[in-house]
C-alpha cells in the first residue's frame, strides 16, 4: 500500500497552487482558479484551517485542507462539537483517475479518527461522481443533499 505524506503547505507552494487550480479538472469542479486561489491563499494563517500538499514518493500531486466545522459550517447541520470538514483536489493530471484520491485522502482521515477527531464531513458536487466514488472509496457514507453558499452539495460523513 503507497504511503503518502502531508506536508503542511507553506507561502512558497503558491505558485504550485495556482498552476493545480488552473488545471481543466479542478477548474471543472472548484471554479475560478483567481477566486479559488484568493481563498486558498487568505485562509494560509487562521487558526482553524489547515492546509497540506500531498506527495508520493516525495512528488507532490494534490492539496487538501482540513477546517474547523465550528468556524465554516456550510449548512451541514448539527455537528459533533470537534468535527472537521475536508477539501481536497488533485493538481497533477498524470495522478488523475488512478485510484490515488481515495487512498491519501483515507489515510489522511484516519489519522483523524485515531488523534480523536469525532467525525470527518466533505460535501462534492452532487454531479462530481469521480469524487462521490473516490469518499465511498475511502470509507465516507452518503448522508444527504444540503444547500451551501457554493450550490447544492452531497453531505458524506466518516467517523
Amino acid at each position: 500500500m503507497e504511503a503518502y505524506t502531508f506536508r503542511p503547505m507553506a507561502e512558497a507552494d503558491l505558485p504550485l497552487i495556482l498552476r493545480w487550480l488552473q488545471t481543466p479538472e479542478v477548474v471543472r469542479w472548484w471554479g475560478d482558479p483567481g477566486e479559488q486561489y484568493g481563498l486558498v491563499s487568505g485562509d494560509l494563517a487562521h487558526p482553524d484551517m489547515d492546509q497540506f500538499l500531498v506527495a508520493l514518493d516525495g512528488r507532490l500531486f494534490a492539496y487538501i485542507q482540513c477546517y474547523r466545522l465550528s468556524t465554516w459550517n456550510q449548512g451541514f447541520g448539527a455537528q459533533p462539537r470537534d468535527a472537521r470538514g475536508i477539501d481536497q483536489f488533485i493538481g497533477e493530471p498524470t495522478f488523475v483517475g488512478r485510484g490515488h484520491g481515495s487512498k491519501f485522502i483515507r489515510q489522511f482521515v484516519d489519522d483523524l479518527l485515531l488523534k480523536g477527531t469525532p467525525r470527518v464531513v466533505t460535501d462534492p458536487d452532487p454531479e462530481n461522481i469521480r469524487a462521490i466514488r473516490a469518499y465511498e472509496n475511502a470509507g465516507f457514507l452518503r448522508d444527504r443533499l444540503v444547500e451551501t453558499p457554493d450550490g447544492p452539495a452531497l453531505l458524506m460523513i466518516r467517523q
